[in-house]
């Protein structure tokens, strides 16, 4: 297996993401069936696709592709990928394709045109600990970033609903109901992943540093985002914030992850800040 080969299939997953973009798009438009079934498919194989990328990157470097911005990005989307299918297999929310598919291509798009810049090896990015807090983070956020897409259905078919024309996507979305249930559980799923992620890195930390807390800048925010989510399912649990106030909150909460996952490395940096060269 070779570099040369990884990048080929990179080259082909991308592809796989765009094709599955074009059929929910399509699907969005016509509201066949069959515009889905072969949305979802193509997503499937991407994502299998995506997973045989990482395998191949693996056994040529020997190292985990996220070792830069462009590695971190790509792994960004294959836990989106795969948190997709997993909530599309436990609620069959056809029209939240449309959302994921769209992301996925763009993250896949720009890790394509982002350079593969080469950084040297370091001897503490490795280990169980750290692998366990890089893999439920990312998952973590890849549900919060599905609720976030429940989040703008929702107010798009409420949108709908109080106008007197209900317009374009009144049929083609499903209950309120349904979608704010969708939009909950993304939040409670990756709510506690990224909980447990936060509390690996926490140990991590401690084995390669001696410490839990280093006032490290992704530290802080990391866990300023971990209190906004917090305050958000407290006042879903106990101040009925349901429905519209929960999925302006679910798309506020993922504009912070993007800031906090891009904007602290890249604008005031710390140790994370070599995931994102």
């Amino acid at each position: 297996m070779s570099l040369q080969t990884a990048d080929m299939v990179l080259k082909i997953t991308t592809l796989l993401y765009f094709m599955s973009m074009a059929g929910y798009v399509f699907f969005l438009f016509n509201q066949k069936p069959l515009y889905q079934k072969t949305a979802l498919y193509l997503v499937t194989t991407a994502v299998v696709s995506h997973f045989i990328y990482i395998l191949i990157y693996t056994m040529a470097t020997k190292l985990v592709p996220i070792q830069n911005l462009s590695q971190s990005l790509s792994l960004a989307a294959f836990a989106l990928g795969c948190m997709f299918l997993f909530f599309q297999y436990k609620f069959d929310l056809k029209i939240l394709g449309v959302f994921a598919s769209a992301l996925l291509f763009v993250i896949m798009f720009a890790v394509l045109i982002i350079p593969d810049t080469a950084v040297e090896k370091n001897a503490v990015l490795k280990g169980f600990w750290l692998y366990s807090h890089i893999i439920l983070v990312f998952t973590g956020e890849a549900a919060l970033a599905l609720a976030c897409g429940a989040g703008i259905l929702y107010l798009l078919q409420e949108k709908g609903i109080k106008s007197k024309s209900p317009g374009f996507f009144f049929k083609r979305l499903p209950s309120l109901d349904l979608l704010d249930n969708v939009g909950y559980t993304c939040l409670t799923t990756g709510f506690s992943l990224l909980t447990i992620g936060l509390v690996t890195g926490f140990i991590y930390a401690k084995a390669v540093w001696g410490r839990f807390w280093d006032w490290d800048p992704k530290e802080v925010f990391s866990v300023g985002t971990w209190l906004v989510y917090a305050a958000l399912l407290h006042l879903r649990l106990y101040s009925g914030w349901q429905g519209r106030k929960s999925a302006i909150m679910t798309i506020i909460g993922f504009f912070i992850i993007i800031f906090t996952f891009l904007g602290v490395n890249m604008l005031i940096g710390g140790h994370h800040q070599v995931f994102t060269k």
